[in-house]
Parts: structure tokens; sequence; C-alpha cells
């Protein structure tokens, strides 16, 4: 059964949200400046004492290897990236950071997500931290979905596995998938265009193998009935499945750490 989707409804209603998160908004905006700096950052980040906590705390952890010796948000900046406080701003922009209705395990997934495709940037020629957001943020459609048609997405959900089966049920009830939904949301709010298109292949284009192989790590890390793709096939070969036990103990690791500095 489809639903009728109005999706520049849903994007303006991301506007009327920004409106309640001046500073996560300004965030944002701020780093889509390339004359921006990290002081000029920090000073902006500084306002939200919530959005600065879990950069500092980010910067401080096992993850970033500097555990208790980033003393300064200018600092914690510097380390993190601007594409990662950008997408730490728009997780708070966007409302899901607080909201109650989110799909069931909705911040579980994103962070095991989040955590996979950070271990696996680096074989895709991107940065950990630069494949750590494209993780974090992939799932914001997903949550879109949920907020537009509760129970029916709930349906979805249980009925399919989390990765490309998800992603034809989405498009087959809402005419645009989950990471496609994140991709217009992520364009209405100016970030690169390099992260949008990304976002929008996931489904099936030759730019979205990073994140696809990371949504079955994800799965199979999340789900112990997860029906296996292949990880040859999946990663286009970056990936084998000899690699998989050296690569989900990694994975593991980096969700305990992104979990506890997130607060997510």
């Amino acid at each position: 059964m489809s639903t009728a989707l109005d999706v520049d409804a849903i994007l303006d209603g991301l506007d009327q949200m920004a409106a309640a998160r001046p500073v996560a908004a300004q965030v944002v905006a701020t780093c889509n400046d390339e004359g921006t700096g990290a002081g000029e950052l920090a000073a902006i980040l500084g306002a939200d004492m919530a959005l600065a906590a879990r950069v500092m705390k980010l910067a401080n952890s096992a993850y970033f290897g500097l555990s208790g010796r980033v003393r300064s948000l200018q600092l914690a900046v510097t380390v993190v990236g601007f594409n990662t406080v950008r997408s730490i701003a728009t997780v708070a922009l966007s409302g899901i950071d607080s909201a109650k209705d989110l799909p069931e395990d909705f911040w579980d997934t994103s962070v095991h997500l989040a955590a996979a495709a950070g271990a696996l940037g680096p074989r895709f020629r991107l940065t950990t931290a630069d494949a750590l957001c494209l993780g974090l943020l992939a799932q914001l459609g997903a949550a879109l979905l949920h907020q537009a048609d509760p129970d029916g997405y709930d349906v979805v959900r249980a009925t399919t596995d989390l990765g490309t089966e998800r992603f034809s049920a989405e498009t087959l009830r809402y005419g645009i998938c989950g990471p496609r939904l994140t991709a217009e949301a992520l364009q209405q709010w100016r970030f690169p265009i390099e992260m949008v298109d990304t976002l929008r292949a996931v489904p099936s284009g030759a730019d979205g193998v990073l994140l696809r192989t990371a949504y079955e790590l994800a799965a199979r890390l999340l789900d112990p009935a997860h029906r296996r793709t292949g990880l040859e096939q999946v990663s286009h070969r970056r990936v084998t499945e000899s690699d998989a036990p050296r690569v989900l103990t990694a994975i593991r690791a980096d969700v305990a750490a992104l979990q506890t500095s997130l607060g997510l």
C-alpha cells in the first residue's frame, strides 16, 4: 500500500523546527561558510551548552584518541572537524535528539551506522570523521518518514531487513526512501553537495557503496536474524568476508565510545 508523502511539507516543517534551535541553525549556516575559522565556530557553539558539551565529549572520547586532553572548545572543533560539528548541530536542528516519536532502536541503529561508516571510511578514500557524519545522519529520513506515518512505518520496519530491502519498501510506500529524504533535508540546509549526492546514491548508486556496506555491517550487529548480503558484493570488493570479524570488533568498540560521548 502506498501513502502520499508531501516532501516539501516535511522540509518546510524542518525549517519551522530550526526557528526553535537558533544556535544549532547558526552553527549549520556558519559551517557552510568557507571563510569561517574554528575560533568563530567555537564562539557560536558556546552559546548552546548542550551542543558545546557534546562536541567536547566527542573530542575527548576514545574515538578520537585524545581522552582528557582537549581543554578548549576551539581545539575540540579542530579535532572533530567542521563536518562533525555540523552533523551534531543538525541532529539538534531537526529535533530528533529530543523527539519521543522515533522508530524503535533509532539511535542504536544510527550510532552503529556512524561507527561502521567511520571504520570503513579510509577504504573508500574518506576521512574517518567525514564517513562518521554520513552514517550518523543517514537515518534522519527514516525518522521523518516515521513522523509522517507512524503506524505504516512501523510495519515497514517490522517486515524488512535494515538496508536495501527496507529502502525498496520505503520507496514503494512513500515514493522516496530514508537516505534520499535525508539528502533532501541536507540540501535544504546547504550541506556540501558531495554529502548530499552520497546519500542520494545509497539505494543503488556507485557513490552509495560505503553506506550500503555500513548498513550491512550494522544490520549484522543489530539483528542476529539478518539475511546477509556478501560483503564482497555490497562493497564492490573493498571489504571481504575474511575482513568481517576484525571490522565488526572495531565497530563494536567504536559504538561504545560514540554512545558515551554523543549521549544518544
